[in-house]
């Protein structure tokens, strides 16, 4: 992801003036845009689009938003993807849910596109620079490699969503480091991001069911670590 131009963004939402008012102003600002109504036409879209960033409304006809998130993080080429939900919910419960599926970030409506714009665009610099720093990471059976956003454990390929890796590669590039909930929120979300702290915890859950309990440790009342150990 270098210059905007070269950004592909999926819209999904089921009220049209919204597909229309956002099309118009990503467009504006140099992204490719698609669009779709309800979630099973974006999974359908997104597996030939490869957008690199989906914006996805909650509330939808035939298939919801977390539904629909939870199978596009099964889509092997869009692990790097950002998903990131719109939603007039703006229950706790409803942001867990949508963590809980892979969703990168949540941002309540009424849509202030002049913000979202500015806060795509710190999202894709922020971006730009990580993968500046392209790294393979090798730790026992354990390989993690930035350029491709795959990871190998015990010879076998895991899927990642883009946070999970990402939380996954920080932690990783500072072995027996112990960083607290917010400053992996921090690092990995970014100051402009607004999260809840047990994001943390699903995150780190996730990992560990697909790579194995012995790598990320928890510290009872500071955080979390990766072992050498």
């Amino acid at each position: 992801m270098g210059n905007k131009q070269e950004h592909r963004v999926l819209v999904v939402d089921d009220e049209e003036a919204i597909l229309e008012l956002l099309k118009y102003n990503l467009e504006k600002q140099g992204y490719e845009v698609k669009t779709a109504l309800d979630g099973v036409r974006a999974v359908d879209i997104a597996k030939k689009f490869k957008p690199d960033l989906i914006l996805l409304d909650i509330m939808m006809p035939r298939q919801d938003g977390v539904e629909t998130c939870r199978q596009l993080r099964e889509i092997p080429e869009l692990a790097g993807t950002f998903i990131i939900f719109l939603t007039a919910r703006a229950e706790e419960y409803s942001e867990i849910a949508a963590f809980d599926v892979g969703a990168d970030d949540y941002i309540t409506k009424p849509i202030k596109p002049r913000a979202l714009m500015s806060r795509l665009s710190a999202l894709f610099r922020r971006d730009s620079k990580k993968k500046a720093v392209t790294n393979k990471i090798s730790i026992g059976d354990l390989v993690i490699d930035r350029t491709s956003y795959i990871v190998m454990a015990n010879g076998r390929e895991v899927s990642l969503p883009k946070k999970e890796f990402e939380l996954l590669y920080f932690l990783a590039q500072n072995p027996n480091k112990v960083f607290g909930r917010d400053e992996l929120l921090h690092n990995i979300w970014g100051s402009d991001v607004y999260v809840l702290a047990r994001t943390v915890d699903v995150h780190i859950r996730k990992v560990r069911e697909k790579i194995g309990e012995e790598y990320i440790k928890t510290v009872k009342g500071v955080g979390y670590k990766f072992s050498l150990n």
